[in-house]
């Protein structure tokens, strides 16, 4: 009877460790947070495109950024360091709970949409609308680079970009 109950102990604890992994970077991380943050954009409704630059100095440029509620953009991120970076969008209390799964697991890949990585000398896109007003924030995860600066914060006006007001009851 022993036996049993630990294999199914040990058997729930396996699926659940397994599940909040896919989770995190499998589409399902942010969950209801994404109505917070905002939710993956439609690439022909782009209003503009921002450049991003990462660098070994563990920091982004810009770090702070205006956008509209509503408003679609592109992020076009370049690492113009030696080391791997990357560019994701959530809440601090998010930010924070992730990187700090990411220092146990440092090699892990990011496949949602609000989040990209980029390898040295490469870059990559995440094509965002913010759909409520108030702060976004975005860091680099990877182990040292939160606790060293690199991170920043978009900040979203209460006016409703014209067009779009649509898309910001979908969710």
């Amino acid at each position: 009877m022993k036996i049993k109950s630990l294999i199914a102990a040990l058997s729930t604890a396996l699926i659940a460790q397994a599940a909040f992994a896919a989770g995190d970077h499998a589409g399902g991380h942010h969950g209801d947070s994404n109505n917070v943050i905002g939710q993956a954009g439609n690439a022909a409704k782009v209003r503009r495109t921002i450049a991003v630059d990462m660098t070994d100095a563990m920091r982004f440029t810009p770090a702070d950024i205006a956008v509209e509620q509503g408003e679609t953009i592109r992020f076009v991120v370049k690492n113009t360091g030696k080391l791997k970076h990357e560019m994701v969008l959530g809440t601090e209390k998010e930010l924070k709970e992730h990187y700090e799964v990411m220092k146990k697991y440092p090699e892990m890949e990011h496949a949602d949409e609000n989040q990209v990585t980029v390898a040295p000398g490469k870059s990559g896109e995440i094509i965002w609308q913010f759909t409520k007003a108030g702060k976004v924030n975005f860091a680099c995860l990877q182990p040292g680079h939160y606790d060293a600066g690199m991170k920043g914060a978009v900040a979203v006006s209460g006016k409703v970009v014209a067009g779009d007001a649509h898309t910001m009851h979908e969710h």
